[in-house]
């Protein structure tokens, strides 16, 4: 075979390399075993130039946009400072909201309906506790001196007022808390 019927023959490597199809066989051997010569083939194939040229532009680009990005980068910079200090104010607020809740919370149980109802029991508890010991005062105060001009009519007078009060207040507390219980009152929120 001669080196012009060689050529004309069409092999798979011919077909997606048409470039290479001038080449004779001892050419091809030579070129795959000299890396030097490959590479000279090689960088001269359009597909290899087309995509060292599409690198090139792309590195460009890249380029361009990283310059350009560089230009907000202070801006961005204050940005993430001024983020920052937002979020740790945001929390610190968060935080001093839980607190004022807790606080806003103590200041409502004094108005809450079951604790109301528990001073009112305590309350009458006291009310007659108080009027009791005035009534065993005025009694044991009565009975050490068992003499006539002990007690004055005026002295009387002023314990019996004193002891109606005490006890007009006792049982109003009484009657509020039966109404209470019975669900007679209603609080309001406003």
């Amino acid at each position: 075979m001669d080196h012009t019927t060689q050529n004309n023959v069409q092999t798979r490597l011919t077909v997606e390399f048409p470039e290479l199809a001038h080449l004779s066989r001892e050419d091809l051997e030579d070129l795959l075993a000299d890396p030097a010569y490959f590479q000279a083939v090689f960088h001269t194939l359009p597909q290899v130039k087309l995509l060292y040229q599409g690198q090139s532009e792309l590195g460009s680009a890249n380029e361009s946009i990283a310059t350009h990005n560089l230009t907000y980068q202070d801006d961005l910079y204050k940005l993430r400072s001024e983020t920052q200090e937002a979020f740790e104010r945001a929390k610190s607020l968060e935080a001093r909201w839980k607190e004022i809740e807790k606080e806003q919370r103590e200041v409502y149980q004094r108005f809450d309906p079951q604790f109301l109802l528990m001073r009112l029991r305590h309350a009458t508890i006291a009310q007659d506790d108080l009027s009791e010991a005035r009534a065993n005062a005025f009694v044991q105060g009565s009975s050490s001196d068992p003499g006539p001009a002990s007690l004055s009519g005026k002295d009387i007078d002023d314990f019996v007022r004193e002891f109606r009060e005490l006890r007009k207040t006792y049982h109003k507390r009484v009657m509020w808390g039966e109404r209470w219980t019975m669900g007679d009152v209603a609080w309001r929120d406003d």
